[in-house]
């Protein structure tokens, strides 16, 4: 069981995830000639207005924009467009677009005059007149005529600009000037005055600015005339008092003194830092001879080196002689003094010599004084002659820029002279507007299919809402999704009086036989539903009065009459209509009677000799029925009857309105519940089953009542079926069955 009931709940979690297209097709076909109708009637509304409407022209003029404008001369600087970038487009549609533009066109054509312009002339509005039937409503400013006059040229100028399109066409440098009026000729006259002013305007701007130019370039120009010759005259006195004949040469002489007098320092310092050193080393060595004949610069001497030389030979000499002679041989005697004369030359020199050496850094000291003299000085010279310099060239700079600044305003100011009296448009009227000869607004055809289609798409989007706020049980589908019941059986609405119940010869009339076939299929199905142990009691329930449950009840039990004993109780005690509808009178004897003991079973019993089908009425209204259902009275006479009868059908009271259905439910082998189509709230059925289902009551399903058929594929989706020739079966017909005894024994009744 459980797997069972985990595969149903698949299968319908299966079923709510999968759009059921078929589902917003019924929708529709429901509603299609609700749609149709307000579709239809939106169209035809919407035909009445458009056709009513004023048409509108709309005249269009194509303006070409000039990217390179012919020039006499070079002068484009002047006006500051640069036509060669992507902003001078934008600009002159801009312009085209301009209030200033649209109020030249106004004075052009004298509009504020013109009937479809000018306020007075026309028919006044909705809001003037109801100003006018309201006096305090109507403004009391007092303004004057010049006022009057501009507020009613702003007006005329609005209308112009709402009524005029400018559209440049991509990638190229036309633009469409489009105007839209009540009049062809006019909508025409305007779009190719638009283009007209434009190109005027622009022409007026150009030679406006060509005249500001040449004023400014004169007045600039005498300016620049009377600064270059104060800045000509200042040189020229510069170089005067200064006494500047070829300022660069004297500066080259300059510059080149000062090298050579630096050339000459840095040897004189050299010089001085070599006779520096050997003084100071003549100095260390003090008086010795000997110790200052044997310093390098003193023997590297030429003179110091032949004397040298001398000594060495004299030495030999000596040497020679000495291993010769002895010391008084006159030789040896000559040889000493000659030695001796060559040391004290030496000795000489080396004194000499060292006295010239200290001459010498004395004089290389001067020298190096002088010299750096000799270059402040020089300095000083130069530094004076390029500040000179400076000041010179500075005063020729300033010349220079007068000279080119005068010269190029100079230049400018001839050209602009030169092409003021040559103004090229910048744009030209390629395709002068014509008066159109059909009007642009309104497209009454478009619009009136428009709305045929717009409504419709509406009144099916009003359709899908309708559905989704309306949860009533429409058909089988919803009885099986919504209310997780099963339907045991549908019965068609049949037409008939509103204030009126159905007549219970419906059933039997064959021009109903559709009517007859379905309550034949609830049988069937009821019947199907206990095959292994039939159900002998049925209850009849619904959630409200009004469903239907009685004409359930009754036509089931015309059904059942046709092949099986069946008795028809009435157990809707507070409110029975089963007498009435069989004709019986108010007075005659039922259930109530039958358990209250007050009449026997045959006294509460009527037979219908037409559908043979036996009837009990509620009988006298009690105070309690509830006491009365639930009393051992009832249960007996049940069980007393059940032997008598094949089926016994109870008409019971609304589920939801008193609990007299919960307690019938405990005797009932079967319950039916009703529902209204399209009526009762789901939510109200729901809880009505439910109330049935906690008690333990066996509901076998549930049966949708007066379903409209006219769209049998609508409502009866997969339970459509073939009625045909099949449907035409006579319901009179019926086979013979066995009457029931009018009258039980008391015996029968009688309560333990």
């Amino acid at each position: 069981m459980n797997a069972q009931d985990n595969n149903m709940q698949q299968e319908r979690l299966l079923q709510e995830e999968v759009i059921d297209l078929r589902q917003y097709w019924r929708i529709v076909d429901r509603f299609k000639w609700r749609i149709a109708a307000l579709a239809v009637a939106v169209a035809m509304l919407t035909a009445m207005v458009v056709f009513s409407m004023t048409p509108r022209y709309q005249a269009t003029a194509t303006l070409m924009i000039e990217a390179e404008q012919p020039k006499a001369l070079s002068i484009e600087e002047v006006y500051g467009l640069d036509s060669s970038r992507k902003e001078y487009f934008l600009t002159q549609f801009e312009i085209l677009k301009s209030r200033t533009i649209a109020e030249q066109v106004v004075a052009r054509l004298n509009l504020t005059e013109h009937p479809l312009f000018d306020p007075d002339q026309k028919e006044p509005s909705f809001k003037e007149k109801v100003k006018g039937w309201l006096p305090f409503l109507a403004s009391n400013e007092i303004v004057s005529e010049e006022e009057a006059r501009q507020r009613k040229l702003e007006s005329v100028t609005d209308a112009v600009s709402a009524n005029l399109t400018i559209s440049p066409v991509r990638n190229t440098q036309l633009v469409k000037i489009t105007f839209e009026s009540e009049s062809p000729q006019l909508a025409a006259e305007i779009a190719n005055t638009v283009a007209a002013v434009f190109i005027d305007s622009h022409l007026e701007a150009k030679l406006d600015m060509t005249q500001q130019a040449t004023s400014w370039l004169n007045d600039r120009l005498e300016d620049l005339r009377v600064k270059l010759e104060t800045s000509e005259a200042q040189l020229q006195a510069f170089q005067e008092s200064q006494g500047l004949v070829d300022v660069a040469g004297v500066q080259g002489l300059a510059a080149q003194e000062l090298n050579e007098i630096t050339t000459q320092l840095i040897d004189a310092r050299r010089d001085l830092k070599q006779a520096e050193s050997i003084h100071a080393l003549v100095q260390s060595r003090g008086t010795d001879i000997d110790a200052l004949a044997s310093l390098p610069e003193v023997l590297n001497h030429s003179v110091i080196a032949n004397i040298k030389q001398a000594e060495t030979e004299a030495s030999r000499k000596v040497s020679e002689l000495a291993r010769r002679y002895g010391p008084k041989h006159p030789k040896m005697i000559a040889a000493r003094d000659e030695l001796e004369s060559v040391q004290d030359k030496l000795r000489s020199e080396v004194r000499q010599l060292i006295s010239g050496i200290q001459n010498d850094y004395q004089t290389a000291q001067a020298d190096v004084r002088a010299l750096e003299r000799e270059l402040a000085q020089a300095k000083g010279e130069y530094q004076q002659i390029s500040r000179k310099e400076t000041r010179y060239n500075e005063l020729k700079r300033e010349v220079e820029v007068n000279r080119q600044l005068y010269n190029a305003f100079l230049t400018r100011f001839k050209e602009t002279s030169e092409t003021s009296g040559f103004e090229a448009a910048n744009a030209r009227l390629m395709d002068p507007a014509v008066s159109p000869r059909e009007p642009a607004k309104p497209k009454k055809k478009l619009i009136v299919a428009l709305a045929l289609v717009v409504s419709a798409m509406f009144g099916v989007m009003l359709a899908f809402l309708i559905e989704a706020l309306n949860d009533g049980i429409r058909n089988p589908d919803d009885v099986e999704n919504k209310l997780r019941q099963r339907m045991i059986g549908m019965l068609p609405w049949v037409k008939h009086d509103k204030d009126e119940r159905l007549s219970l010869a419906t059933f039997f009339d064959s021009s109903h036989h559709q009517f007859a076939e379905a309550v034949r299929t609830l049988r069937t199905s009821l019947v199907l539903s206990h095959l292994e142990t039939p159900a002998k009691v049925i209850s009849v329930t619904s959630s409200v009065p009004g469903e239907g449950k009685t004409t359930v009840a009754e036509n089931l039990g015309f059904a059942l009459a046709q092949m099986e004993k069946v008795l028809l109780i009435d157990a809707d005690m507070r409110r029975p209509s089963v007498g009435k509808d069989f004709g019986l009178p108010v007075y005659h004897p039922g259930l109530s009677n039958l358990i209250a003991g007050s009449s026997t079973l045959g006294e509460c019993i009527h037979h219908d000799e037409k559908s043979g089908l036996d009837v009990m009425p509620a009988g006298a209204v009690p105070p309690n029925p509830q006491e009365m259902l639930s009393s051992p009275r009832f249960t007996k006479a049940l069980q007393v009857l059940m032997d008598k009868y094949d089926r016994v059908i109870l008409d019971t009271a609304p589920a939801q309105v008193v609990s007299d259905a919960l307690i019938v439910s405990r005797v009932a082998d079967s319950m039916l519940y009703v529902v209204k189509a399209d009526s009762t709230r789901q939510k109200m059925v729901t809880n009505g089953i439910g109330r049935l289902l906690q008690v333990g009551a066996k509901v076998d399903g549930v049966v949708l009542n007066q379903l409209d058929t006219s769209n049998k594929a609508t409502y009866y989706g997969d339970y459509y079926g073939y009625d045909g020739e099949y449907g035409s079966y006579s319901a009179t017909a019926k086979p013979q069955v066995a009457k029931p005894t009018a009258k039980a024994s008391e015996k029968d009744l009688e309560v333990a």
